[in-house]
């Protein structure tokens, strides 16, 4: 593995631009995990790139307001940002005509570490870039209490809803059915799965199929726009998620209510999110409104359940048989760390496992300006937002922020009250929800 060494000027004002934000790419304590951060960065931005993209805000911007801010010709800038946006580390979305264009850096999660290995060529060297994102993300766990260690992190589980009994299914809101999601989707791309694709060229890949993850809506233009998966229809988009349920994945989505952007299909031995649930004990998902429950009488003591959780929520445990020398084994299920994916009731043979709701439901962000509001008040880069190197954001986008904040608890809009310091914005929490 190659090495920068000491960061130069361009990769250090980078490093640091990459720590605020809801997502950030922490700097590591572990040597080897370190390299792997270097070599992240060395991969992916040349310098001259790494002085563009340090110099990008956190919300969209045009590459003549960019320009600008840098003191270079809009001629010079764009050929730059477009290289940058066909390697995934930076995002376009498309305006009304070609300067109109916006562009934004993408997080590392989820972001430019899934895009650097979405495609199965390109000028990404992808054993280079696995062994690199392997050594930073499982060489300490930095990045893995970075993305998961907080109330409100990037996914949420979806039920199988063949797991769910058909009494209770009228019950499943819309927003929490695969099919539903995928369905009320305007656009729809499938691409080769980032955690399938790294394990392959670390030399431990699995036997499920790579190109069944779906970006969905403008995530899936983009995906298509920059060749990092194919257009699929919506007949397609459902088979796959049938697919995927046969075989046991995951299905893990955008965590909100409106318009998530992917559905992945995760298995236990590649995904990144079920795999720090394992190793490091985070909550790295939100769990589904759904939780395992066995039927001892109608348990066989088969074990299939437990050996398909994807994160060793079910263990067999010894019941006692009357009037028998020996006693039977019976499924149990920790709720707490069940995430409600549902895989166990399909793995079993005999209708013993079945999915009921939670007594408390998980609170999942409405849209992704809730969900990046909430991350960032979690870990205090809450002024990130409003303020970009001492400019407002603009009162339209500070109202928006301003009306998420005003429906959290009264404890969460203090913090952000402490976090921003404005007498506007503290004068509008205070007026926000009352407790009572």
């Amino acid at each position: 593995m190659g090495h920068i060494g000491h960061l130069n000027e361009e990769y250090r004002a980078l490093a640091d631009r990459l720590q605020h934000g809801p997502v950030a790419m922490p700097e590591p304590d572990d040597e080897a995990a370190r390299a792997g951060w270097r070599e992240i960065l060395e991969i992916l931005f040349t310098p001259e790139e790494a002085a563009v993209a340090s110099r990008m805000p956190l919300l969209p911007i045009t590459a003549s307001a960019l320009a600008g801010r840098m003191g270079m010709a809009v001629g010079e800038l764009e050929p730059r940002l477009e290289a940058l946006a066909d390697k995934g580390v930076v995002m376009d979305i498309p305006g009304r005509g070609r300067r109109d264009t916006s562009y934004l850096l993408a997080p590392p999660v989820v972001g430019f570490f899934e895009f650097s290995m979405m495609r199965a060529q390109d000028s990404i060297p992808k054993e280079r870039m696995a062994r690199a994102l392997d050594a930073y993300t499982a060489g300490d766990d930095s990045f893995a209490r970075e993305v998961f260690g907080s109330r409100t992190v990037v996914g949420r589980t979806l039920v199988h809803e063949s797991g769910v009994a058909a009494a209770d299914l009228p019950e499943v809101l819309d927003w929490e059915r695969a099919s539903e999601v995928v369905g009320a989707a305007a656009h729809h791309a499938v691409s080769i799965c980032y955690c399938r694709h790294k394990a392959q060229h670390l030399g431990h890949a699995c036997d499920r199929p790579a190109d069944i993850c779906l970006t969905l809506n403008g995530g899936a233009d983009y995906v298509i726009r920059r060749g990092f998966g194919r257009a699929v229809e919506r007949t397609e988009a459902l088979d796959l998620l049938v697919q995927a349920r046969e075989l046991g994945l995951v299905h893990i989505a955008d965590n909100v209510q409106e318009r998530p952007t992917y559905i992945c299909s995760c298995c236990a031995c590649c995904c990144a999110q079920l795999s720090a649930i394992r190793r490091y004990d985070l909550p790295a998902v939100v769990p589904s409104g759904f939780q395992a429950e066995s039927d001892d009488k109608a348990c066989s003591g088969c074990g299939r359940c437990a050996k398909a959780c994807p994160i060793g929520a079910i263990v067999m445990r010894p019941q006692y048989v009357e009037a028998s020398p020996r006693s039977a084994l019976v499924s149990s299920v920790d709720a707490e760390r069940c995430i409600g994916c549902g895989v166990c009731a399909g793995a079993c043979r005999r209708d013993a496992m079945r999915m009921v709701r939670r007594a408390e439901q998980p609170k999942i962000p409405v849209n992704t300006l809730e969900r990046v509001v909430r991350s960032c008040l979690e870990k205090g880069r809450l002024a990130d937002l409003i303020v970009d190197e001492g400019s407002s954001r603009g009162n339209r986008f500070i109202g928006q922020v301003v009306g998420v904040l005003t429906s959290l608890p009264a404890a969460d809009r203090l913090l952000a009250s402490e976090q921003l310091g404005s007498r506007f914005v503290n004068y509008a929490l205070q007026r926000g929800p009352s407790l009572g």
